[in-house]
């Protein structure tokens, strides 16, 4: 099959890595991707918030689910049990979405269960085996009967159910984080890093998450217990999907899933037989390419912005935290700025990516005061430059930016370029790549009055900035200063 049917993921990704060795480069015949028309309308969002919330919030860990891998048995069983604490009083689905319009965020992605296996959405599924990590003579499997849900905490709403309403309510998209390893279902082990191993593990694995396993777990090697039963191995599969169907078909629209960690090349087959079916119950759904290469739709490049503009149609996003962490971080000296989200916004939406900035909610559902504040922050500046920033496209080739601090988007007619300036320009904008239709008025966006401009072949385009402009209190904005042009 020709690779022109698939916009694949590009082999540096660095989470491809984890996988290539048995998920295949090109999808099969049978598989379709999501739509170039959903393609465009992701293209379009370039603006969103990664909320990762959980048990762990509970004990202000500095990273989501990990630490638990990290954790003495009386640790993790004592984790395992937080479900009967979680009671977010000050929750409002509401209230989130009006803060996310105020940041300017066009999507939310938020974990509708982390690799601890805790399911904040009312999912039917049930787990019936979990590790008694504090059982007589050691860890040891024992039999079960719940959903491991937010449903069978105090709280008893499906967060899920209520950000998708209200998002339905407020025209923001959705994206729902799902991991494919599950920590407290045993049946799952040992994929994942699941902290129960099986016997023949080194036949299940690659070497390269064997070898990571020795930072994961620190002194806190996984556990052997029996290898996986037909039954248990079934259970799995079908748990699994089963959850994404209810995701899937039980809070309306969905615009994206945003899986997380990979399985393991014997049951790859079964994975893919779920994203099938994925795409069946909604065609144009985009899914995240972890752990599924190429049968995705977008990637997230992690914790950076690319040096430069990504060697693929594939649409892509940058995920970053704010603080030091995607979920609830209480130290408030550790938020980045308003002047950060900028500048990795611009810069990535300059490139032709989108950008999603990580927060999370403390344990009773609020944010933390400075992460909000910064945010909306960067909300105003895009209700003021919103125009350089949604729904653009980049410039060919490596038009995207000249020096350090000068950026450019353009619209999808291709009639306007946006020059956006990181700092003020002083009395005089230098530009050496765009050329202005002649007669056209250039502006700064948030000001009303066209600027004066010319263009010469050898030195480019000179814009001129009004003395009333050089006191900062005369700008439309604080930071960040984009010019719209109409090229010729």
């Amino acid at each position: 099959m020709s690779e022109s049917k698939y916009v694949l993921l590009p082999e540096t990704d660095v989470h491809f890595n984890d996988v290539r060795s048995y998920v295949e480069r090109i999808p099969l015949d049978d598989y379709s991707q999501a739509s170039e028309k959903a393609r465009e309308d992701f293209r379009d969002i370039k603006f969103g918030v990664r909320i990762h919330w959980g048990l762990y919030t509970k004990l202000h860990l500095q990273q989501e689910s990990w630490p638990f891998l990290k954790m003495s048995f009386e640790e993790r069983q004592k984790y395992q049990e937080l479900y009967r604490e979680f009671n977010p009083k000050n929750f409002s689905a509401e209230e989130w979405m009006l803060f996310f319009k105020r940041a300017g965020f066009r999507c939310f992605a938020f974990t509708s269960k982390h690799h601890d296996g805790f399911s904040l959405f009312d999912t039917k599924t049930r787990v019936k085996r979990r590790a008694n990590w504090t059982a007589s003579g050691g860890p040891r499997i024992e039999e079960c009967d719940l959903a491991y849900s937010v449903m069978e905490t105090p709280f008893k709403r499906d967060i899920v159910g209520e950000l998708c309403e209200a998002a339905h309510k407020h025209n923001i998209r959705i994206d729902l984080y799902f991991s494919h390893p599950d920590w407290y279902d045993v049946d799952f082990r040992p994929y994942g890093f699941h902290p129960l191993s099986v016997p023949n593990v080194e036949k299940l694995l690659p070497q390269k998450e064997l070898d990571e396993m020795a930072f994961r777990f620190e002194k806190m090697a996984p556990v052997p217990v029996h290898a996986l039963t037909k039954e248990e191995r079934a259970g799995m599969v079908e748990r699994h999907r089963e959850q994404l169907r209810e995701l899937l078909t039980n809070y309306g629209k969905l615009d994206m899933i945003c899986l997380d960690m990979w399985w393991g090349a014997d049951v790859w087959p079964d994975l893919r037989e779920t994203i099938k079916t994925l795409r069946r119950i909604n065609p144009d759904i985009m899914l995240r390419c972890r752990g599924i290469g190429s049968y995705g739709d977008y990637y997230t490049p992690e914790g950076f912005v690319p040096g430069s503009k990504e060697n693929t149609d594939m649409p892509w996003m940058v995920i970053y935290p704010l603080g030091n962490t995607f979920s609830y971080d209480p130290d408030g000296s550790r938020y980045k700025g308003s002047e950060w989200v900028l500048r990795n916004l611009v810069d990535a939406v300059a490139k032709g990516g989108n950008f999603m900035v990580g927060i999370g909610p403390d344990e009773n559902g609020l944010w933390h005061p400075k992460a909000a504040k910064q945010l909306e922050e960067a909300g105003k500046w895009l209700s003021v430059n919103g125009e350089a920033i949604y729904a653009t496209r980049p410039r060919p080739g490596l038009l995207f930016k000249e020096g350090d601090d000068l950026y450019f988007t353009r619209g999808k007619d291709s009639r306007n370029v946006y020059a956006i300036s990181m700092k003020w320009p002083g009395s005089t904008l230098y530009i050496k790549t765009v050329c202005p239709k002649p007669g056209t008025d250039i502006f700064l966006l948030g000001y009303g009055d066209a600027l004066k401009w010319k263009y010469e072949n050898k030195n480019g385009l000179t814009i001129s900035l009004p003395e009333h402009l050089q006191r900062e209190e005369n700008r439309p904005c604080k930071t960040a200063y984009a010019f719209k042009i109409t090229e010729g």
